[in-house]
């Protein structure tokens, strides 16, 4: 471990979502307004109460693989996981197919929130048609929680620990703000981190179809409103996004691309209720994470919110931002990107920040969509309309899942600061 803690820099970075899978499709339809919400296909839409969400296109899958040299393991939470790990490993020059003769000792710690569900489901079914004879001999491989990250290591050879974190909706924020820890306090040179989530098998779906927390808008470019007084409730979504992150003194030494730094991270878990927020939880994530990155909420020029369209959510978080920012808060922009893809779950801290840091390369960040008539008890400076121009190159990143869990990043744009 380091005496003196060092500084964390993001040097690649991967995403597949419902607006596409790679950087500046995704960024360019942001800017554009554009939505990646759809009605269903990968199930019948007919069969549940929200018949639209956030697919991701089939054909992208098998393509982000074939461009990473890596095989389809066949489940669709898995290789949406391998498909953004492949993207950030190349863009960060790491790893197998970028002059690397063997493994390299870099740790895996990817979040999801379901896991591999789609193998599950598939199991479940063989078993219930045909009994225990129905069921493959890869069945344990295939559905255990940390397939995720054990294929993502053993697919790019990266001969670091690997782990998923399951933390509900804060899955890959945490194990972010875990690898950024690692990497701080000297633990590991470099990490890749992320999340990734795939909801729409008939099983999973129709547990949260069933848990009353959605929109039963059968719009798809008007369901997902974060903040609105007429939202009815979140819209899911697919996807995952990955990141690696270096010690600048290792990034610096290989003449890498810096992207942006994480300045700290805090969490916490509410231990009050297992689906209704907390602000009290809340606020403490935040200010722990705005101490461990040294900043004050003055600093703060844009908050990523969590932001998932429900009711509880959006008026619980827009009041722990308002108790943990003080009157900063009123001033300090503030959106949820999954007004663009929907809710993408394990996966959603992860894309999100991928998002902002692709916003503070640029100086502005994408508005909230649908945000119409904004709900007077979500009292912030809520993005709306047109793209925000950044007057700071700190931003917040939000995330608060089920479980009572909260996991907040601090991510700063990318400058040379002694």
């Amino acid at each position: 471990m380091n005496s003196v803690p060092r500084r964390v820099v993001v040097t690649g970075m991967g995403l597949i979502t419902p607006l596409g899978s790679d950087e500046e499709t995704v960024w360019n339809a942001m800017m554009q307004k554009h939505c990646g919400i759809r009605r269903l296909t990968l199930v019948n839409p007919d069969d549940y109460k929200t018949p639209v969400g956030g697919e991701v296109d089939s054909k992208a899958i098998p393509a982000m693989l074939r461009e990473a040299g890596v095989e389809p393991v066949g489940d669709r939470t898995v290789d949406l996981a391998l498909a953004s790990a492949g993207a950030a490993l190349r863009s960060a020059g790491i790893g197998a197919g970028c002059g690397s003769s063997g493994p390299v000792p870099m740790p895996v710690i990817f979040g999801s929130g379901i896991g591999a569900s789609h193998s599950m489901y598939h199991a479940f079914e063989a078993f219930f048609q045909k009994g225990v004879r129905g069921l493959r001999p890869t069945s344990v491989p295939r559905c255990m929680g940390n397939a995720i990250s054990a294929q993502i290591s053993i697919k790019f050879r990266l001969s670091g620990p690997n782990y998923v974190i399951v933390s509900a909706c804060t899955s890959s924020t945490t194990a972010i703000g875990v690898s950024f820890r690692m990497v701080r306090d000297g633990y590991a040179d470099c990490a890749l981190c992320g999340g990734t989530d795939s909801v729409f098998d008939p099983f999973v779906y129709a547990g949260w179809n069933n848990l009353g927390v959605m929109s039963k808008n059968p719009d798809p470019l008007s369901a997902c409103r974060p903040f609105d007084s007429r939202r009815d409730g979140c819209v899911l979504g697919e996807g995952a996004g990955a990141l690696v992150i270096e010690s600048l003194e290792r990034a610096a030494a290989r003449g890498a691309r810096i992207r942006g730094e994480i300045l700290g991270y805090g969490e916490s878990s509410d231990a009050s209720h297992i689906t209704s927020p907390s602000v009290e939880g809340q606020v403490r994530a935040i200010l722990d994470a705005m101490s461990s990155a040294g900043v004050a909420a003055g600093d703060i020029g844009f908050i990523n919110a969590h932001g998932t369209a429900t009711r509880a959510n959006d008026e619980c978080e827009s009041k722990s931002i308002t108790a943990a920012l003080g009157p900063a808060a009123a001033s300090v922009p503030t959106a949820s990107s999954k007004s663009f893809f929907g809710h993408l779950l394990g996966a959603a801290g992860a894309v999100e920040t991928i998002v902002t840091f692709l916003g503070l390369e640029r100086g502005m960040m994408p508005p909230n969509l649908n945000l119409d008539e904004p709900d007077p008890g979500c009292n912030l400076c809520l993005a709306r309309g047109e793209a925000v121009k950044l007057k700071s190159p700190v931003a917040m990143k939000n995330s608060f899942g089920f479980g009572g869990n909260n996991a907040v990043l601090i991510l700063r744009g990318w400058e040379e600061r002694k």
